[in-house]
């Protein structure tokens, strides 16, 4: 008897230590009579046995984990103690191309367009910017022309102009919307006083040779056709009839980079911040020695992190628009003696331009062109309902501080304004609405484009630049990028006038129309 009473006593014991452990905030208490008309002590809600079952369910699922963090860690496994980042780039690529703007993504596209073997070609574009917040692509006025001075912009604008007026023949992609560029066609008006009527006529032969359909219009005829101009001062007038006007620039960067993903291109938020590279002397024909450098990885450094991933790879392609010269400058290009070739600097640097958004009730209409006049000026419509964008070049003295992406309201009362209610006297009556800056690739050389390999960096193509019109040329520069990597040359179109040759011979190509 009294060994029975031990036994009972020690499941008891047992009971109420299950009953007090992990289980005991779910069980339910007995009330006794007298607390409030509770229940009798004979009868019971206890789920005891549930819990604990639930218990030991728990105790096995843990024990589970347990055994199989201690398989991962064995020898051969996957497991790493440290939490791995989604956003990094790969260890490898075969082209890294620096700079996630419409060329960078334009010479992506091409190059996964031109390859010979399905997804055989590792390409990885890296932009510094995720919210593209202040990409020169998605910050500028989004205008096309063919009217320029030399053959090869005439040449890269009607390409370009043909790709997008064709646009989901190239960028479709399956199962996805297709792309509406707003592609409106309305033409570019350029002004001329009897200064420069003369050059105009050049440039305008020059057009019109190279297939462009432009027409020169008297100060007569100019009235006629738009007359709310102020012809006063102008005596020549040079018409775009079509492949001109503007479209919207963050369709463009997005279609390229959506057809570019779907192709295979891996994108990664990041920025090189440094190269590993190895040196070759080499001797020039005057027996100057030079150093000559292969890239064998990229750094890519996390956005605001500490982290960042060495890539490998065979090429890089320095498309970092207005940074290109800095990014150049990491390899040793520039910082060398001055009358050497390592001496020459990249000559791309940011300059920032305004752009301002005015509301006019009574001004241009729907026929309104690109106008450019000869004072700098510029506008075009923006939509519908009297809106206008606006802006004009600030003189080299003037250049403002390129550290922030301030804008200057003063310049637009004291520069854009008088310029501006001058040539269209409606614009007397406008209201400043909102206004944005951004930045050009300016090219202090000689503001063209800067397209092909580096002498002193033998995998290192640029694609920079571009002074204002890299935009609306991404589509054939592009191409033509890829072509010179894939194929050794430029098949399209010639493109050998951009390359490092004039800026290292001291030859600049002037282009005569920067806007």
């Amino acid at each position: 008897m009294c060994a029975w009473r031990r036994l009972h006593g020690s499941v008891q014991t047992l009971r109420g230590s299950v009953t007090r452990g992990s289980v005991a905030s779910t069980s339910v208490t007995q009330r006794q009579p007298g607390w409030g008309g509770g229940l009798p002590s004979h009868q019971s809600l206890s789920t005891g046995g549930a819990l604990r079952n639930d218990f030991f369910k728990d105790l096995e699922a843990q024990l589970a984990a347990m055994r199989q963090k201690a398989m991962d860690a064995l020898p051969g496994s996957s497991w790493t103690p440290f939490e791995i980042n989604p956003n990094l780039p790969p260890e490898t690529a075969d082209i890294v191309i620096v700079g996630g703007g419409v060329v960078g993504w334009s010479i992506a596209y091409w190059l996964k367009q031109k390859e010979k073997l399905s997804k055989g070609m590792r390409v990885l574009v890296v932009e510094r910017d995720p919210t593209y917040s202040q990409a020169s692509t998605v910050l500028s006025a989004g205008g096309i022309r063919q009217q320029f001075s030399l053959l090869e912009n005439i040449h890269l604008s009607l390409a370009s102009a043909d790709f997008m007026r064709n646009i989901n023949e190239h960028l479709s992609v399956v199962n996805e919307d297709p792309v509406d560029l707003q592609f409106n066609q309305s033409g570019y008006l350029f002004l001329a006083s009897e200064e420069v009527a003369h050059i105009m006529e050049q440039n305008y032969n020059t057009q019109r040779m190279s297939g462009a359909k432009v027409s020169l219009l008297s100060q007569h005829q100019l009235k006629e056709k738009f007359p709310w101009i102020n012809t006063e001062g102008v005596v020549l007038a040079s018409y775009g009839l079509e492949n001109e006007g503007w479209f919207d620039p963050w369709t463009l960067l997005n279609a390229f980079r959506r057809k570019a993903i779907s192709l295979g291109v891996i994108q990664c938020f990041g920025e090189v911040t440094n190269f590993k590279y190895t040196t070759h002397v080499r001797m020039t024909a005057d027996d100057e020695q030079m150093d000559v450098r292969r890239i064998k990885s990229v750094k890519v450094q996390m956005p605001n992190s500490m982290e960042y991933q060495p890539v490998e790879c065979a090429i890089v392609v320095n498309a970092a628009g207005a940074f290109s010269g800095r990014l150049a400058e990491t390899l040793g290009i520039g910082l060398g003696p001055k009358d050497s070739l390592a001496g020459i600097p990249v000559p791309v640097e940011p300059r920032k331009r305004y752009v301002y958004v005015v509301h006019c009730p009574d001004g241009p209409g729907l026929d309104t062109p690109f106008l450019i006049d000869y004072s700098g000026v510029y506008f075009r419509r923006e939509g519908l309902g009297g809106n206008y964008i606006c802006g004009i070049s600030p003189e080299e003295a003037e250049e403002p501080d390129t550290s922030n992406l301030d804008v200057d309201h003063q310049f637009f009362e004291d520069k854009v304004w008088p310029k501006l209610a001058n040539r269209v006297p409606a614009f007397e009556k406008l209201k400043v609405t909102s206004a944005w800056a951004g930045f050009y690739d300016y090219n202090t050389f000689d503001q063209n484009g800067i397209i092909g390999l580096h002498p002193l960096i033998n995998n290192m193509y640029f694609a920079t630049g571009f002074s204002g019109h890299g935009l609306q040329h991404s589509p054939a520069v592009g191409r033509a990028v890829a072509e010179l990597i894939l194929d050794g040359e430029f098949q399209t179109l010639d493109l050998k006038g951009f390359s490092f040759r004039r800026i290292l011979a001291q030859e600049p190509m002037l282009e005569r129309n920067i806007v």
